[in-house]
């Protein structure tokens, strides 16, 4: 019998997944969380075989729950709307087992699920191809550069750690915008951290 642990803060849909998983004969729904803190301790009393949760969930999201029992026995199978690069590198790092969209037909997930028990990785077909079509655009000093910019510094900041000039720490901004194809530092951070860049 193979033993789940379901996470979702959204109640209908987390009756509903534990409805659906119920029903096959080889699996067991042993614990439902509404939040990642909730899941972490249902999966460390309950010591599951698997454990599917949502992305987006309230105290700790699933990327965290992930990160957390990444040398853990329970398999993560991370079950979201979210088709984000960043998330789904994110996600590879932390050693998931799978990670499928919650548009995907029901039969998918226990077949994934069996897939998964018997050691592969089952990843959505458009996650692969959003994450092996994109290459970061910026060289290492560019990086350097925004990373800085994400910790909040400011130009003259980033040019006395970097030993360069404002002047040439602005026009590395200005590459940076060019090349993320944004329009201000902010949206160059969020862009950068959600293709899964900023690591």
């Amino acid at each position: 019998m193979i033993r789940i642990v379901l996470a979702e803060d959204q109640g209908m849909l987390l009756g509903a997944l534990g409805a659906l998983l119920d029903l096959e004969e080889d699996m067991e729904v042993v614990g439902k969380a509404r939040d990642g803190e909730e899941a972490l301790a249902l999966v460390k009393k309950e010591q599951p075989d698997v454990c599917v949760m949502d992305i987006e969930m309230p105290v700790m999201t699933g990327l965290d729950v992930a990160e957390s029992l990444k040398e853990s026995t329970c398999k993560v199978i991370i079950l979201t709307t979210f088709a984000r690069s960043g998330y789904f590198e994110r996600a590879r790092n932390a050693k998931v087992s799978g990670y499928l969209l919650k548009d995907s037909p029901s039969e998918d997930l226990a077949n994934a699920i069996r897939k998964i028990i018997d050691g592969q990785r089952i990843y959505a077909p458009e996650l692969i191809d959003m994450a092996f079509g994109e290459t970061n655009p910026l060289t290492d000093r560019e990086e350097q550069v925004i990373r800085l910019m994400a910790e909040g510094r400011n130009t003259k900041q980033i040019a006395s750690q970097l030993f360069i000039t404002n002047g040439t720490v602005r026009n590395y901004i200005s590459v940076i915008l060019a090349k993320l194809e944004v329009t201000n530092r902010i949206e160059a951070i969020e862009k950068f951290k959600e293709k899964g860049w900023y690591k």
